[in-house]
């Protein structure tokens, strides 16, 4: 599927998009030493090319100036040129160029880096969502791309495991809309549904902190519960997985779990983060 760009010589250039060393700062380095002893430096490299473009489609859709679909629109080009597509030539900005070496070498689909794209459109039209269900459609859009391509670069995106996949990075987006309600909406976005607001007795105001309501409190509840039954049904992903990747994804799955006990409780200790991220990695819910 391809939602199509507008012609190149309507766009801005690509010195207009974040660059490099601001989309990727040190800690993506750090990250990356981590990453190659665990996994391998190929792997780990293929996995900050999609990490880099997910980064910059974010920074693109949130903070750049000027007009952020005409810049979406410009990394949906480079985007097809990073896949080769005739008569646009090569990409040109360097993570471009990175994300268009693992492209070909892990034969990864076009389609969830689209989708990703589409979700940053989306942020430019959709402040809101009424219910939970259209909350999990944008989710599809905004996080559950990044999940089947990592399975991607290791070979093992069957459709079983990228809806276990789906169900881990929709509860990790959750959880990542609770701990921004305020920065959310300070941008002008409200993520949490009108109609748990409204059930909660919420109004948007409550969103804006620093102190929590006892309505916002419920609200909080009310989606950590729904977070955590989403990243409960698709942990069983972590034991079909080799023991390394397991691991990874056992870690990512109990530290949304971790993020939401902090969120709800305000700490959570080191030693309960482990013993989650051991139950995950065995497949236990």
């Amino acid at each position: 599927m391809s939602m199509g760009t507008p012609a190149s010589a309507a766009l801005p250039p690509v010195s207009a998009l974040p660059t490099r060393a601001q989309v990727l700062p040190q800690a993506g380095s750090e990250n990356f030493t981590v990453a190659s002893r665990v996994l391998g430096a190929q792997r780990a490299r293929d996995l900050m090319a999609i990490y880099g473009y997910a980064r910059l489609v974010d920074d693109v859709g949130d903070e750049a100036a000027g007009d952020r679909l005409a810049l979406l629109d410009l990394v949906s080009l480079e985007l097809r040129r990073a896949f080769a597509e005739p008569g646009l030539g090569a990409p040109e900005h360097p993570l471009m160029q990175e994300l268009a070496r693992t492209v070909s070498r892990c034969d990864l689909p076009l389609g969830p880096f689209e989708r990703l794209i589409e979700a940053n459109r989306t942020d430019q039209r959709v402040t809101r969502y009424e219910t939970f269900a259209q909350l999990l459609d944008y989710c599809q859009l905004s996080a559950a791309p990044v999940g089947e391509l990592v399975l991607g670069v290791f070979g093992l995106a069957t459709p079983a495991r990228v809806a276990l996949s789906d169900r881990v990075c929709a509860g990790l987006q959750v959880v990542e809309h609770l701990q921004d309600i305020a920065e959310d909406y300070a941008r002008g976005r409200v993520y949490m549904p009108s109609e748990d607001l409204q059930r909660c007795g919420c109004g948007e105001r409550d969103l804006a902190g620093p102190e929590r309501s006892a309505a916002l409190s419920a609200l909080i509840e009310l989606e950590a519960a729904r977070a955590r039954v989403l990243l409960a049904s698709g942990a069983p992903l972590a034991r079909t997985l080799p023991p390394r990747l397991r691991l990874a994804v056992a870690g990512f799955t109990a530290g949304g779990l971790r993020a939401l006990e902090q969120r709800q409780r305000g700490h959570v200790s080191r030693a309960a983060y482990i013993w989650c991220v051991a139950r995950t990695a065995a497949g236990w819910r």
